[in-house]
């Protein structure tokens, strides 16, 4: 069970999309340009403008084709592996660096994806849409090696003092003990079990906005 406390909770964000803006004025300029044609076709003597009713028919069709495509549009490859992916099955770095891509493709900027020794707890380092620094650290356990109390404890030693967290959580592939969800509770800190992690995976939003 996701457990979360000490920090506000944040709304639902939604990564910034370079293609998806320009689709979205391609269309606005089509819808313009339709109107405008549409205007001067009616304003036309006697209203006989057949060029004009033919492009402005023309225009709209193409609006509501492409409008009907972007609805229907299908997930990237990028999203499409996180949805399928076995994250029991990675390795350790790859697992890290796969919690690292949930966070960006929901929006946050990632600053560091380092695991292994020295990592003072952080295996992902990153940016909330609205500025609040998280901190991840990832265990991917088998479905028999649950979290204990001692590694939340171990990381909820730096998460906040080193670190400076804002949004502190430890995302596995497995499950929390009890005395481990209890810790994270009072120390305000984020538990993300495995059925969890598949959710965010496959629908989103990030735990910590939920």
């Amino acid at each position: 069970m996701a457990t979360s406390g000490r920090r506000p909770r944040i709304g639902r964000q939604y990564a910034f999309s370079l293609r998806n803006l320009s689709v979205c004025f391609g269309l606005i300029a089509i819808v313009v340009f339709g109107a405008g044609v549409t205007v001067r076709a009616a304003g036309g003597a006697n209203g006989a403008q057949p060029v004009a009713a033919v492009a402005v028919g023309l225009f709209t069709l193409l609006a509501a084709v492409v409008m009907r495509h972007r609805r229907t549009a299908p997930a990237s490859p990028e999203e499409d592996s996180l949805k399928a992916a076995d994250f029991e099955a990675m390795t350790a770095s790859e697992f890290e660096q796969a919690v690292a891509d949930l966070c960006e493709r929901d929006g946050c900027r990632v600053s560091r994806v380092e695991g292994g020794a020295g990592d003072l707890g952080a295996d992902v380092l990153a940016t909330a849409p609205d500025g609040q620094r998280i901190v991840i650290q990832c265990k991917r356990y088998d479905s028999t090696h649950k979290v204990g109390s001692q590694d939340v404890q171990r990381f909820g030693g730096t998460c906040f003092a080193v670190h400076d967290a804002e949004i502190a959580a430890v995302v596995t592939t497995s499950e929390f003990t009890e005395p481990a969800a209890e810790y994270a509770t009072q120390c305000g800190i984020l538990c993300v079990d495995g059925q969890e992690l598949a959710t965010w995976a496959s629908t989103g939003p990030a735990p910590w906005t939920e």
